[in-house]
């Protein structure tokens, strides 16, 4: 073997070392990098020549080579976050992205530095689309069940439905000092006034939210004045005259009907000495364009105990005009036995003490149309999605993937990677099953390179490729050596 391939070993020694000083570099530089898996260089020998010794034959070493180039997926440390997109995962999955452009093509990534962009999409800061499957709720087990494939994660189009007020809940104390203010509450009531009915007719008004089935909200005013019996309270139930639209009602009113917007009329009847609900009662009341405030004649036969509604009395405004509701009314009182009847406080009921009249507690469900305001990622990579109208509900679930061989995956730049032939394909499931790892909100993963272990490195790259310039540098010097033997 010429002295001349003394040269070429030094050069294999010279490349390879500085590929791994670049490898070095690129780990260094991506020591901030969310998500960023460190690489290793690791060498193997050249092929040897075979050379005739004294005992035979022997090889002499050519120099040496890269034998890989391979990633260390192991987690990073996790960075805490004020944004509920930010998102890392606690095991071996990658989040799975898709380019905007090509549907057909697929990325993934640790890195869950991700964003809502002007089109509602959730995407990563290079605009890919993060993958997941919508999601609904089963009515009977309230569990969540992923809908279809796994499809864009979208939050443009969605809004929360509204609805319809079914029940409202008002606990009051009223004054047992309260002097009676009308004879007959309800005759007090002027649907054609300014305003139907004055303060001075009523010892104590409160008012609740009621929503129709578009979502529209509505006022329901409760009036309660104290009849000559020291221990029965009068109340009727009203909305707005102009919003009442039960059939005739917007005829009658414009005929001069006082009862528009009056929808029930009823007693409290309370325990003198102990001032808690002992009965409760109703009249619903019915309009009419004949109707005469002097009489009872348009009010129907006083409900019975056998037309509760789960324990309660109701009302049935219509707000839309095509569809009333039935509204129970909760005083903290239900009937426990429709044919005694037998009234069961709650622990908040309506009383009846010698102190003001005051509104101690009320609650109506129903809601409105509500705009997404911002999102929350649960462990299992469900979404969810807080609205203006209060309200909650499940949006999608975010898929991840795995591979048989993370270390065939593809590096394209953007904290992104693709599958190849030597990764396999996707396994895609939901976070939380077959090794995938759970998903933190509120939370991003790190670069995993260790600075202190990339120094080490560094130094022994430098002192090898040091090391190899000199054998170039010698055997030049030998070279010259055997030329200068001509002289």
């Amino acid at each position: 073997m010429s002295l001349s391939s003394s040269l070429f070993t030094g050069v294999s020694g010279l490349s390879n070392l500085g590929n791994s000083m670049n490898i070095i570099g690129d780990n260094i530089s991506n020591v901030n990098t969310v998500g960023f898996k460190a690489s290793r260089a690791t060498f193997q020998d050249a092929l040897s020549q075979s050379i005739a010794v004294a005992s035979g034959s022997s090889q002499i070493g050519r120099g040496m080579s890269l034998a890989s180039i391979s990633q260390n997926f192991t987690p990073g440390s996790f960075e805490s976050s004020d944004s509920s997109t930010d998102l890392s995962i606690a095991g071996d999955g990658f989040f799975v992205l898709k380019d905007p452009l090509n549907s057909e093509s697929v990325f993934y990534t640790r890195a869950g530095e991700f964003l809502v962009d002007k089109d509602g999409n959730l995407v990563n800061p290079g605009g890919h689309i993060v993958q997941g499957w919508a999601v609904s709720q089963d009515a009977t087990t309230g569990e969540t069940e992923d809908v279809g494939v796994i499809t864009d994660i979208q939050f443009s189009s969605l809004m929360s439905q509204p609805s319809a007020t079914s029940k409202v809940r008002v606990i009051t104390n009223l004054n047992a000092d309260a002097d009676d203010k009308s004879p007959t509450l309800e005759a007090s009531w002027n649907a054609q006034g300014l305003t139907p009915i004055e303060g001075k007719d009523y010892e104590y008004q409160t008012t609740l939210k009621a929503y129709d089935s578009l979502g529209d909200s509505h006022d329901i005013n409760i009036y309660y004045d104290p009849s000559a019996t020291s221990s029965t309270w009068e109340f009727i139930v009203t909305c707005n005259p102009e919003e009442d639209n039960r059939a005739g009602a917007q005829t009658a009113l414009t005929g001069g009907d006082n009862g528009v917007g009056m929808l029930a009329r009823g007693q409290i009847v309370f325990d003198v000495s102990e001032g808690f609900i002992t009965d409760i009662n109703l009249d619903e009341f019915t309009h009419g364009t004949d109707y005469d405030i002097a009489t009872a004649g348009n009010w129907t036969t006083k409900t019975e105990a056998t037309d509760l509604t789960d324990g309660y009395f109701t009302v049935s405004p219509d707000f839309i005009g095509s569809s009333p509701l039935t509204i129970n009314l909760d005083f903290g009182a239900q009937c426990t036995d429709p044919a005694i009847p037998t009234w069961t406080l709650d622990s908040l009921s309506t009383t009846q003490y010698a102190v003001s009249s005051s509104t101690n507690f009320q609650s109506s469900n129903g809601y409105g149309v509500g705009d997404l305001q911002s999102i929350a990622v649960e462990k299992d990579g469900i979404i969810n999605g807080q609205y203006s109208n209060g309200q909650s509900s499940s949006l999608f679930r975010m898929a991840l993937a795995k591979f048989h061989s993370t270390q065939g995956l593809g590096k394209i730049g953007g904290n992104l990677y693709e599958e190849t032939a030597q990764s396999g394909s996707a396994i895609i499931n939901r976070p939380g099953t077959n090794g995938l790892g759970n998903i933190l909100a509120n939370s991003l993963e790190q670069s995993n390179v260790d600075i202190a272990n990339e120094f080490v490195k560094m130094i022994t790259t430098q002192r090898g490729y040091q090391a190899n310039s000199r054998i170039i540098t010698v055997t030049d010097q030998m070279l010259a050596d055997v030329i200068a033997m001509k002289r």
